[in-house]
């Protein structure tokens, strides 16, 4: 079964693709979409939604674990990652992906068991958790590697 996570934003989104044979999980891609500056917003979206697409035809995820939005002090940040994350949650919904949503507190207590996790104590974990030789990185990257995880934890294989 292939997983997907996805840690949504505006400027870069990330995105971890697994692979779940049995108790096995296989790392098969995590990466960032970027979207370029000084474009107009409505043609970031496009283009995420149109890169997301394109992951979508790749690996044919069963299931997409994502971040939930959450925002204290930037309103205008939230906004803009909120329709972001509209426009994932659209695409994936039109292709019949089953979705599991998680807050950021859930993502640091499930993989490293401390609600206050920092990213670094994530990356950690991470690489035990999936027998790497080294962290995750960006820490940003590590994130969708965590709602991967996490999602394939769902799945009885």
């Amino acid at each position: 079964m292939i997983i997907l996570g996805i840690d949504p934003w505006t400027a870069t989104t990330w995105f971890a693709v697994l692979e779940k044979e049995g108790t096995r999980l296989t790392i098969l891609e995590y990466w960032v979409i970027s979207t370029r500056a000084g474009v107009a917003f409505s043609d970031r979206l496009v283009q995420i939604g149109a890169d997301l697409s394109e992951i979508l035809d790749t690996y044919r995820p069963s299931i997409c674990g994502i971040e939930r939005l959450f925002f204290l002090r930037n309103v205008t940040n939230g906004i803009d990652v909120a329709q972001a994350r509209g426009v994932i949650l659209y695409t994936l919904a039109t292709r019949g992906i089953s979705l599991v949503e998680y807050t950021p507190l859930q993502v640091k207590s499930g993989i490293a068991g401390n609600w206050f996790a920092k990213k670094p104590q994530v990356q950690k974990a991470l690489k035990m958790l999936l027998g790497l030789s080294e962290i995750p990185k960006p820490d940003d990257a590590a994130d969708a590697l965590a709602i991967a995880y996490l999602t394939s934890l769902k799945i009885k294989v």
